[in-house]
Protein backbone atom coordinates (compact mmCIF):
# COMPACT_ATOMS: atom_id res chain seq x y z
CA UNK A 1 0.00 0.00 0.00
CA UNK A 2 1.90 3.38 -0.86
CA UNK A 3 -0.70 5.63 0.57
CA UNK A 4 -2.77 5.61 3.82
CA UNK A 5 -6.13 6.67 2.69
CA UNK A 6 -7.88 9.18 5.15
CA UNK A 7 -10.99 11.59 5.36
CA UNK A 8 -10.05 14.76 7.08
CA UNK A 9 -12.49 17.11 8.25
CA UNK A 10 -12.05 20.48 6.88
CA UNK A 11 -14.98 22.02 7.63
CA UNK A 12 -14.02 26.02 8.33
CA UNK A 13 -10.00 25.55 8.52
CA UNK A 14 -7.89 27.37 6.27
CA UNK A 15 -6.51 25.24 3.30
CA UNK A 16 -3.90 27.22 0.86
CA UNK A 17 -5.05 27.20 -2.68
CA UNK A 18 -2.50 28.62 -5.75
CA UNK A 19 -2.43 28.85 -9.28
CA UNK A 20 -5.51 30.18 -11.43
CA UNK A 21 -7.35 28.90 -14.37
CA UNK A 22 -9.55 25.95 -14.90
CA UNK A 23 -7.40 23.51 -12.16
CA UNK A 24 -7.56 26.05 -9.81
CA UNK A 25 -11.38 26.70 -10.03
CA UNK A 26 -11.97 22.69 -9.99
CA UNK A 27 -10.04 22.68 -6.68
CA UNK A 28 -12.16 25.67 -5.10
CA UNK A 29 -15.01 24.07 -5.94
CA UNK A 30 -13.81 20.35 -4.15
CA UNK A 31 -12.93 22.78 -0.97
CA UNK A 32 -15.96 24.50 -0.80
CA UNK A 33 -17.34 21.68 -0.85
CA UNK A 34 -16.28 19.90 2.08
CA UNK A 35 -16.11 23.48 4.04
CA UNK A 36 -12.81 24.53 3.67
CA UNK A 37 -11.24 28.12 4.06
CA UNK A 38 -9.55 28.63 1.06
CA UNK A 39 -6.75 31.38 1.84
CA UNK A 40 -3.67 32.16 0.50
CA UNK A 41 0.20 31.47 0.80
CA UNK A 42 0.61 34.12 3.92
CA UNK A 43 -1.64 32.30 6.30
CA UNK A 44 0.11 31.21 8.91
CA UNK A 45 -2.39 28.38 10.52
CA UNK A 46 -2.96 26.57 6.92
CA UNK A 47 -1.08 22.92 7.42
CA UNK A 48 -2.77 21.66 4.14
CA UNK A 49 -1.74 23.08 0.86
CA UNK A 50 -2.97 22.62 -3.02
CA UNK A 51 -0.67 23.97 -6.04
CA UNK A 52 -2.90 23.86 -8.62
CA UNK A 53 -0.41 24.36 -11.42
CA UNK A 54 1.97 22.18 -9.77
CA UNK A 55 4.87 25.02 -9.44
CA UNK A 56 8.14 23.28 -8.07
CA UNK A 57 9.09 26.11 -5.77
CA UNK A 58 5.86 26.83 -4.51
CA UNK A 59 5.40 23.54 -3.46
CA UNK A 60 8.96 23.09 -1.71
CA UNK A 61 8.56 26.41 -0.36
CA UNK A 62 5.00 25.14 1.68
CA UNK A 63 6.56 21.49 2.23
CA UNK A 64 9.89 23.38 3.90
CA UNK A 65 7.33 24.61 6.31
CA UNK A 66 5.46 21.87 7.38
CA UNK A 67 2.78 22.23 5.54
CA UNK A 68 1.19 18.81 3.11
CA UNK A 69 1.21 19.41 -0.10
CA UNK A 70 -0.51 18.43 -3.36
CA UNK A 71 1.09 19.59 -6.31
CA UNK A 72 -1.01 18.90 -9.44
CA UNK A 73 0.43 16.57 -12.16
CA UNK A 74 3.71 16.81 -9.85
CA UNK A 75 3.44 13.09 -7.86
CA UNK A 76 7.20 13.80 -6.58
CA UNK A 77 5.69 16.80 -4.45
CA UNK A 78 2.77 15.08 -3.37
CA UNK A 79 1.94 14.57 0.33
CA UNK A 80 -0.94 13.44 0.05
CA UNK A 81 -3.30 12.73 -3.63
CA UNK A 82 -6.97 14.16 -4.46
CA UNK A 83 -9.31 11.35 -5.30
CA UNK A 84 -11.78 10.68 -7.81
CA UNK A 85 -14.79 10.51 -5.29
CA UNK A 86 -18.09 9.09 -5.49
CA UNK A 87 -20.09 11.01 -2.98
CA UNK A 88 -23.54 9.44 -1.37
CA UNK A 89 -23.47 11.78 1.62
CA UNK A 90 -22.47 10.32 4.03
CA UNK A 91 -20.89 7.38 2.32
CA UNK A 92 -18.21 8.48 0.43
CA UNK A 93 -15.86 6.31 -1.85
CA UNK A 94 -12.07 7.67 -2.56
CA UNK A 95 -10.61 6.00 -5.54
CA UNK A 96 -6.45 6.58 -5.93
CA UNK A 97 -3.55 5.53 -8.09
CA UNK A 98 -1.49 7.24 -6.32
CA UNK A 99 -0.71 10.39 -8.91
CA UNK A 100 -0.42 7.21 -11.80
CA UNK A 101 -3.75 7.78 -13.86
CA UNK A 102 -6.14 10.37 -13.20
CA UNK A 103 -8.10 8.91 -15.79
CA UNK A 104 -8.21 5.74 -14.57
CA UNK A 105 -9.49 6.60 -11.35
CA UNK A 106 -12.19 8.61 -13.50
CA UNK A 107 -13.00 5.57 -15.22
CA UNK A 108 -13.80 3.30 -11.94
CA UNK A 109 -16.00 6.19 -10.38
CA UNK A 110 -18.06 6.56 -12.94
CA UNK A 111 -18.56 2.64 -13.42
CA UNK A 112 -19.24 2.59 -9.25
CA UNK A 113 -21.36 5.62 -9.96
CA UNK A 114 -24.02 3.49 -11.75
CA UNK A 115 -23.38 0.85 -9.75
CA UNK A 116 -24.59 2.54 -6.11
CA UNK A 117 -28.04 3.33 -5.78
CA UNK A 118 -28.82 7.27 -4.93
CA UNK A 119 -30.40 5.94 -1.62
CA UNK A 120 -27.61 4.94 -0.30
CA UNK A 121 -27.14 7.65 1.53
CA UNK A 122 -30.34 7.30 3.01
CA UNK A 123 -29.54 3.65 4.88
CA UNK A 124 -26.53 5.47 6.26
CA UNK A 125 -28.51 7.94 7.98
CA UNK A 126 -31.40 5.36 8.90
CA UNK A 127 -28.55 3.10 9.93
CA UNK A 128 -27.05 5.69 12.02
CA UNK A 129 -30.62 7.07 14.14
CA UNK A 130 -31.41 3.46 14.69
CA UNK A 131 -27.94 2.52 16.88
CA UNK A 132 -30.36 2.84 20.18
CA UNK A 133 -32.50 0.32 18.71
CA UNK A 134 -30.07 -2.10 17.15
CA UNK A 135 -28.57 -2.24 20.33
CA UNK A 136 -31.40 -3.11 22.19
CA UNK A 137 -32.01 -5.56 19.93
CA UNK A 138 -28.98 -7.86 19.95
CA UNK A 139 -27.06 -6.17 22.89
CA UNK A 140 -24.19 -8.73 22.12
CA UNK A 141 -21.81 -7.11 19.81
CA UNK A 142 -20.88 -10.23 18.58
CA UNK A 143 -24.47 -10.92 17.75
CA UNK A 144 -25.43 -7.43 16.65
CA UNK A 145 -22.17 -7.50 14.15
CA UNK A 146 -23.70 -11.00 12.35
CA UNK A 147 -27.28 -9.11 12.40
CA UNK A 148 -25.87 -6.40 10.48
CA UNK A 149 -23.96 -8.37 8.48
CA UNK A 150 -26.91 -10.85 7.57
CA UNK A 151 -28.72 -8.10 6.55
CA UNK A 152 -26.29 -5.57 4.45
CA UNK A 153 -25.16 -9.19 2.38
CA UNK A 154 -26.60 -9.31 -0.86
CA UNK A 155 -29.82 -9.76 -0.82
CA UNK A 156 -30.04 -9.17 2.89
CA UNK A 157 -33.09 -7.12 4.04
CA UNK A 158 -31.13 -3.98 3.84
CA UNK A 159 -28.85 -4.67 0.69
CA UNK A 160 -27.51 -1.82 0.20
CA UNK A 161 -26.97 -2.23 -3.65
CA UNK A 162 -31.05 -2.16 -3.22
CA UNK A 163 -33.10 0.54 -3.80
CA UNK A 164 -35.41 1.83 -1.23
CA UNK A 165 -33.31 -0.51 1.69
CA UNK A 166 -33.60 2.21 4.55
CA UNK A 167 -37.63 1.76 4.00
CA UNK A 168 -36.61 -1.79 4.90
CA UNK A 169 -34.74 -1.58 8.00
CA UNK A 170 -37.80 -1.26 10.62
CA UNK A 171 -38.59 -4.93 9.04
CA UNK A 172 -35.54 -5.81 9.25
CA UNK A 173 -34.92 -5.06 12.84
CA UNK A 174 -38.77 -6.15 13.28
CA UNK A 175 -37.63 -9.63 11.62
CA UNK A 176 -36.56 -13.02 12.94
CA UNK A 177 -33.37 -13.30 14.33
CA UNK A 178 -30.50 -15.78 13.04
CA UNK A 179 -28.05 -14.95 14.43
CA UNK A 180 -27.28 -17.57 16.94
CA UNK A 181 -27.21 -20.31 13.95
CA UNK A 182 -24.32 -22.00 13.15
CA UNK A 183 -22.82 -22.44 8.91
CA UNK A 184 -19.73 -23.71 7.88
CA UNK A 185 -18.24 -22.87 4.59
CA UNK A 186 -15.66 -24.56 2.92
CA UNK A 187 -13.41 -22.22 0.12
CA UNK A 188 -11.36 -24.34 -2.04
CA UNK A 189 -8.38 -21.91 -3.04
CA UNK A 190 -7.13 -22.46 -6.73
CA UNK A 191 -4.25 -20.04 -6.64
CA UNK A 192 -2.06 -18.53 -3.58
CA UNK A 193 -2.08 -14.91 -4.98
CA UNK A 194 -4.76 -12.93 -2.39
CA UNK A 195 -6.16 -10.52 -5.60
CA UNK A 196 -7.17 -13.87 -7.43
CA UNK A 197 -10.05 -14.84 -4.86
CA UNK A 198 -13.39 -15.20 -5.86
CA UNK A 199 -16.06 -12.28 -5.65
CA UNK A 200 -17.59 -15.22 -2.95
CA UNK A 201 -14.20 -16.24 -1.34
CA UNK A 202 -13.44 -12.40 -0.27
CA UNK A 203 -16.82 -11.71 1.05
CA UNK A 204 -16.69 -14.68 3.25
CA UNK A 205 -13.57 -13.61 4.81
CA UNK A 206 -14.67 -10.25 5.54
CA UNK A 207 -17.88 -11.60 7.43
CA UNK A 208 -16.29 -14.70 9.23
CA UNK A 209 -16.21 -15.13 12.89
CA UNK A 210 -13.39 -17.30 12.44
CA UNK A 211 -11.34 -19.29 9.84
CA UNK A 212 -10.24 -23.03 10.28
CA UNK A 213 -7.33 -23.71 7.49
CA UNK A 214 -4.43 -25.76 6.56
CA UNK A 215 -1.38 -25.54 6.59
CA UNK A 216 -0.39 -24.57 3.41
CA UNK A 217 -2.85 -21.93 3.13
CA UNK A 218 -0.66 -18.64 2.47
CA UNK A 219 -0.81 -15.89 5.32
CA UNK A 220 -1.83 -13.46 2.96
CA UNK A 221 -5.00 -14.82 1.86
CA UNK A 222 -5.76 -14.98 5.80
CA UNK A 223 -4.96 -11.48 6.28
CA UNK A 224 -8.00 -10.57 4.09
CA UNK A 225 -10.56 -11.89 6.87
CA UNK A 226 -11.38 -9.84 9.01
CA UNK A 227 -8.93 -8.38 11.65
CA UNK A 228 -10.85 -9.71 14.66
CA UNK A 229 -11.80 -13.38 13.21
CA UNK A 230 -10.07 -16.05 14.93
CA UNK A 231 -7.42 -17.60 12.63
CA UNK A 232 -7.09 -21.66 13.65
CA UNK A 233 -4.41 -23.57 12.21
CA UNK A 234 -6.29 -27.39 11.82
CA UNK A 235 -5.61 -30.68 9.74
CA UNK A 236 -9.08 -30.88 9.12
CA UNK A 237 -12.57 -28.68 9.27
CA UNK A 238 -14.25 -29.04 12.29
CA UNK A 239 -16.99 -31.54 13.14
CA UNK A 240 -19.38 -29.43 15.23
CA UNK A 241 -18.25 -25.02 14.31
CA UNK A 242 -19.57 -22.63 16.75
CA UNK A 243 -22.76 -20.22 16.51
CA UNK A 244 -21.84 -17.68 13.28
CA UNK A 245 -20.19 -18.11 10.38
CA UNK A 246 -17.07 -20.29 10.38
CA UNK A 247 -14.81 -21.04 7.20
CA UNK A 248 -12.53 -23.99 6.18
CA UNK A 249 -9.82 -22.75 3.54
CA UNK A 250 -8.00 -25.49 2.24
CA UNK A 251 -5.32 -25.25 -0.97
CA UNK A 252 -7.25 -26.98 -4.30
CA UNK A 253 -5.47 -30.35 -5.29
Amino acid sequence: MHSLPVFLRLAGRPVILTGEGEAAEAKRRLLERAGARIVDEADQDACVAIVSDGDEATAKTLRARGILVNATDNPDLCDFTLPAIVDRDPVLIAIGTGGASAGLAKALRQRLEALLPAGMGALARTLFDARSAIRARWPDASDRRRAIDAGLSPGGSIDPLAEGSADRLEGWLAGPDRTHLSRLETIRLSSRDPDELTLRAARLLGEADRVYYHADVPGEILDRARADAARIRAPHPPGEPEQGLSLWLVMAD
